[in-house]
């Protein structure tokens, strides 16, 4: 079996452009992409990829299990969009990400920059790294300690609601992690997406270093409580002013903010 047969991806639109696209944690292709397809899917032929762990995908291996065997890497994932490239018959194409997928949209625009014109980057995780997900993927005691709080989601939600009444956090924060934790399968989904992903870091200025011709454009919600304008200073500061979007959205609606932009600028 093909290894891009473990990575189900959602076709939509029908343009002659190609997109690859990227979501969010907790969501799949379809779900995070479907205001792509509706405005900007007569220009581009959309791929809205599950990745693993969410919607039909599962772990690396195509099964449901999760190990250290799960982690995914810049070189297998160059692999793997190496093969959907060929198998597809795609020489050139987009990139659109959301939050989680920034991280995959980065490794993709690292290892094909030659191949993409335009990456779209929304919210997107992997530009820098927040202290509390180091403190809970890089080191085996701590990850342990991670799963058991992911296990046993009332103690971080009450420690949660103390943080709000204090002023140190978001009550949207709140409700995003309440929604999060609330169902055991996307507890599960958090702890194995968060541990397997952790490898995909990236030295953002020297991405940007070796761009040819394929413009970033970044957009960033000013009422976004999840990512901040300032998480993505490393590559905003590199950016020229016309490439840089900050939207009145919060991290929800985001997506459907930025996709009418992107409708003006393609």
């Amino acid at each position: 079996m093909s290894d891009i047969k473990i990575l189900h991806y959602h076709k939509l639109g029908h343009g002659p452009k190609i997109l690859l696209a990227f979501h969010g944690i907790g969501q799949t292709g379809l779900s995070c992409f479907e205001s792509f397809s509706q405005l900007l899917g007569d220009h581009y032929t959309i791929y809205a990829f599950d990745l693993f762990f969410h919607g039909q995908s599962k772990g690396i291996h195509g099964n449901g299990d999760f190990s250290d065997q799960d982690i995914i890497t810049k070189i297998s994932w160059k692999k793997l969009i190496s093969d959907f490239l060929e198998e597809n018959k795609i020489a050139r194409f987009d990139i659109a990400a959301f939050s989680m997928g920034g991280r995959f949209a980065l490794a993709t625009l690292e290892a094909f920059s030659e191949k993409t014109d335009n990456a779209f980057l929304i919210a997107p995780d992997g530009v820098s790294e927040h202290p509390v997900y180091t403190l809970a993927s890089r080191f085996r005691p701590t990850r342990k300690l991670f799963h058991w709080v992911i296990q046993n989601p009332d103690i971080l939600i009450k420690s949660a609601n103390l943080f709000e009444k204090l002023g140190l956090i978001h009550k949207s924060l709140i409700r995003f992690t309440q929604f999060m934790l609330s169902d055991p399968k996307r507890q599960e989904t958090i702890y194995r997406s968060w541990l397997a992903f952790r490898m995909l870091k990236f030295d953002v200025p020297m991405i940007y270093k070796k761009l040819n011709s394929t413009k970033i454009y970044l957009f960033i919600g000013k009422h976004d409580k999840l990512l901040k304008a300032k998480d993505v200073k490393k590559l905003s500061a590199l950016l020229p002013e016309e490439q840089y979007f900050l939207l009145a959205a919060g991290h929800g609606n985001l997506v459907e903010k930025a996709s009418g932009i992107i409708k003006d600028l393609i």
